[in-house]
């Protein structure tokens, strides 16, 4: 019990210096976090910028289920130039802890589309903006382009990273992910990812258990290797302030909850072909990718890119970025974000 005691002690005293790290101080600022009425159910959101006047950018987590408050400290530098809104999306962290299974029949991609709609309508008046940044990273690219073609309206621009594009490429792509790193294993003579590689290269689906398989060794044979979950932020995830031991019950839990929803072949993303909606969109378009990305590799989301009809369009590499560059990678995110991005984002 003493070792126990220690430990959670020892948890809410980091917790409490993360706390005084990660403090907007501000007076122009925003901090802050809550429940708000969406879709008809109470969904959380967390606003963190340094200056009111600042554009807002809304991320729109991947997973689906992954919530990105506990692992967002490395964006703490993009709240000095946005004001940044993380949304626990129907089904996730906090929003799944306040209504739990019961959202199972309302886990559509209407729905959720509609979701991030009226968020976005909340967000412009709550602080007072006419339009927002749009960024979606892999299943959140899916959902969040399909914000942007039904809602142009609401948006400066769309930024996508980790890009979904739909089932027939999204297969194709992962199966030759998995020989390429079959390869890359080889030639590094690792015997345990040629061991765990196998029985997915022999079936190469796009179940959960595969997609974390190929994330694992692009992350590990990728050159430099990197690691997601170490992130390039000053806060391990453990110990982000205001994240509790339940937090972390129903981030794992909603994570699990939503994919058993919204991945697999039922699942919306292998259901819609991003093709079916068309090439026209009416805002700005980017596209931010890893090209060291096992799970949503970039080549077949440069192809759709090069389809797309917008007012203006970029795409952007980030050499040896893998399928977490918004994490593992923020500060050559946020370049990207600086560059290309916030000129459009003009009040």
């Amino acid at each position: 019990m003493a070792v126990v005691a220690a430990g959670v002690g020892f948890r809410a005293y980091r917790q409490h210096l993360a706390a005084e790290t990660l403090a907007i101080r501000s007076p122009r600022g925003v901090q802050e976090g809550a429940f708000v009425d969406i879709g008809g159910i109470k969904q959380w959101i967390q606003i963190r910028g340094e200056d009111r006047d600042n554009p807002v950018l809304l991320f729109v987590h991947g997973g689906p289920g992954g919530s990105t408050l506990p692992i967002s400290s490395g964006w703490r530098p993009w709240e000095e130039h946005f004001t940044v809104v993380q949304w626990d999306q129907r089904g996730t962290g906090r929003t799944y802890g306040a209504a739990g299974d019961t959202l199972a029949p309302t886990m559509t991609l209407e729905r959720m589309t509609q979701d991030g709609v009226e968020l976005t309508e909340y967000l412009r008046t709550h602080l007072h903006k006419d339009r927002i940044v749009l960024v979606g990273h892999s299943w959140g690219s899916f959902l969040g382009i399909h914000m942007a073609k039904q809602r142009p309206d609401l948006f400066y621009a769309y930024v996508g990273t980790g890009q979904v594009v739909g089932r027939t490429t999204f297969e194709k792509a992962f199966e030759l992910t998995i020989a390429r790193l079959q390869t890359q294993a080889a030639s590094a003579n690792n015997n345990e990812a040629l061991a765990e590689l196998a029985p997915v290269a022999a079936r190469p689906t796009m179940t959960q258990e595969n997609r974390m398989i190929a994330d694992k060794w692009s992350r590990a044979l990728a050159l430099p290797p990197a690691d997601a979950f170490q992130l390039a932020g000053p806060v391990p995830p453990l110990f982000m302030p205001d994240f509790s031991l339940r937090d972390w019950y129903n981030w794992r839990k909603g994570a699990a909850f939503s994919a058993k929803y919204l991945t697999g072949r039922d699942g919306p993303m292998f259901q819609h072909d991003m093709a079916s909606m068309g090439f026209e969109f009416s805002i700005p378009m980017f596209f931010i990718e890893g090209d060291a990305d096992g799970v949503t590799p970039g080549g077949p989301a440069e192809q759709y890119f090069n389809q797309i009809m917008a007012p203006h369009k970029e795409f952007a590499w980030v050499r040896g970025g893998d399928h977490f560059v918004p994490f593992d990678r923020p500060a050559d995110f946020l370049a990207e974000l600086l560059a290309r991005v916030r000129p459009f984002a003009r009040n």
